[in-house]
């Protein structure tokens, strides 16, 4: 299954090994004898829809029954060359939420599941012994806009990303949050039309976009987003995607620089990183702990441990498959790396370990990126 969407009690789940998409319509059973916070699920209505008038995503209201399915829209051909313009409404093909494109980033993509040749095998980073570094291919990215209503739902796979600035303002050491974007890979999107005006709910949809039906998709950027784009650039970019897997656990790491500060007459740089865990087997496993170590220009290193990541111990399995979250880190240098390690428990009890690939740290030109913030946005200070 390519896509699993949750709405108020019903998953809806997609194949794309076909032109003809197979879709399942499957509830959720409140009443089962398993406990409050246990569904059981029931699989209701299984076919296969052979038009793409038919090829449709499925919604439910939040209606005390739980078990009505509405049209979102219709599902199309999933672009296996070129890329996708703004407005592209899309289900993401591994979280399921709904979302809308806002831009694209063109990123270098370092796959070590990948061999490289012999010209393109670089020096280790220091410390990080067996995983080289290989040659970046460009890979394409998209800066979308995620629904409001799926984010309850998918908040035990993925902490919903959020852009985080530095406040340059009134001497303020604030950390600035704004909700709901994310970095979507290409083959995440599973894109869908839609004859709703505003289709997508959050408070930049209206902002940065505006219906208009003679364009395909009808949906397009207003100055307010290319304004955003261009002043809030530098904080944006998605330039190093780095991605490694073990033992059937694929590892996917993109880092973002956030800017510097000034603290005891020494600069300190900041940098968030958005890190996705895939289980691409069949066995359930569940982290239990992580292992960084961070190398600074200044020429010290880090070593972290702790319990899980962000205060979870995430399991992946063959239905929930994946789970995202992003954390910050700061050096008192302008560059570094990282590395390090997830220690993951089988259902047998026994463990393992996954390498989290080595990535750099690189600052960039530091302007401020607080003079434009269309909102929403929350301080984390």
């Amino acid at each position: 299954m390519a896509a699993c969407v949750l709405r108020q009690g019903l998953f809806c789940t997609f194949s794309k090994y076909s032109q003809a998409h197979t879709l399942r319509t499957i509830t959720v059973d409140f009443n089962s004898g398993h406990g409050a916070n246990r569904r059981r699920l029931q699989c209701l209505r299984c076919g296969l829809l052979n038009t793409p008038q038919q090829r449709r995503s499925m919604s439910s209201r939040n209606r005390p029954e739980g078990k009505v399915l509405e049209t979102v829209g219709v599902f199309e051909a999933p672009k296996h060359h070129g890329k996708y313009e703004t407005g592209q409404l899309f289900l993401h093909s591994v979280f399921g939420y709904r979302g809308i494109v806002l831009f694209p980033w063109h990123a270098r993509l370092y796959d070590r599941d990948v061999t490289p040749t012999a010209a393109e095998i670089k020096c280790e980073p220091t410390g990080a012994q067996g995983s080289k570094e290989v040659k970046g291919k460009t890979h394409t990215y998209y800066q979308v806009l995620i629904d409001t209503r799926d984010c309850p739902h998918i908040s035990q796979r993925s902490q919903t990303e959020a852009v985080t600035f530095l406040a340059n303002h009134d001497e303020s050491r604030a950390l600035y949050a704004i909700p709901g974007l994310d970095y979507v890979s290409h083959e995440d999107i599973l894109p869908y039309n839609s004859t709703d005006q505003v289709p997508i709910q959050h408070e930049l949809f209206e902002r940065f976009l505006m219906f208009n039906p003679s364009k395909v998709p009808p949906f397009i950027p207003r100055d307010t987003l290319h304004a955003w784009q261009e002043k809030n650039h530098p904080w944006l970019e998605l330039s190093d995607v780095h991605r490694e897997t073990t033992e059937n656990i694929r590892v996917t790491v993109i880092p973002f620089y956030m800017g510097m500060r000034e603290a005891q007459n020494s600069h300190v740089y900041w940098w968030r990183y958005c890190i996705r865990l895939e289980n691409l087997g069949n066995e359930v496993v569940q982290l239990r702990e992580r292992h960084w170590r961070i190398f600074s220009l200044s020429g010290t290193l880090e070593t972290v441990r702790g319990r899980g990541v962000v205060g979870r111990e995430p399991v992946l399995s063959k239905e929930q498959p994946a789970f995202q979250y992003s954390s910050h880190v700061s050096l008192q240098a302008p560059s570094g790396h990282m590395w390090g390690s997830y220690r993951l428990e089988r259902s047998n009890g026994t463990f393992f370990d996954v390498r989290i690939p080595p990535f750099s740290l690189e600052s960039k030109k530091d302007d401020s990126p607080n003079n434009f913030l269309p909102g929403p946005f929350s301080s984390l200070a």
